[in-house]
């Protein structure tokens, strides 16, 4: 059994940077897939970043540039920057057992953490 702890959320000004980080316990495979997804208000949860089969970095599009998402063993890091009010969400940490991430299929992820809110005031 895999378990999910993030940690970093809070509230930041439009421009400003914030730090996330997903501890995963468990037997969790270096090639595992980790993931962020999130969740803004009123709308369905999307991918954000992933690293895949251990190394391969995967972005959405509309973070690309300003978001960097690393892993050292079992804890993912999302390094946000330059954020913007529509990046306000609650953020998810999830995992798979499988090394291939998919950003856009929330529903291939067996492992997710409880979220942490991130808020961002214009």
């Amino acid at each position: 059994q895999v378990q999910l702890l993030e940690s970093g959320g809070g509230s930041v000004q439009s421009g400003g940077s914030l730090r996330l980080s997903c501890t995963a316990s468990g037997s969790l495979l270096p090639s595992s897939c980790m993931s962020w997804f999130r969740q803004r208000a009123g709308k369905e949860r999307e991918g954000v970043a992933g690293i895949e089969d251990g190394s391969r970095l995967l972005y959405a599009y509309f973070v690309k540039g300003r978001f960097t998402v690393s892993r050292d063993k079992n804890t993912l890091v999302l390094q946000m920057n330059n954020l913007k009010p529509e990046d306000s969400a609650m953020y998810y940490c999830a995992a798979r057992d499988n090394g291939y991430c998919y950003l856009s299929m929330d529903h291939e992820y067996l492992y997710w953490g409880q979220g942490t809110q991130i808020t961002v005031s214009s």
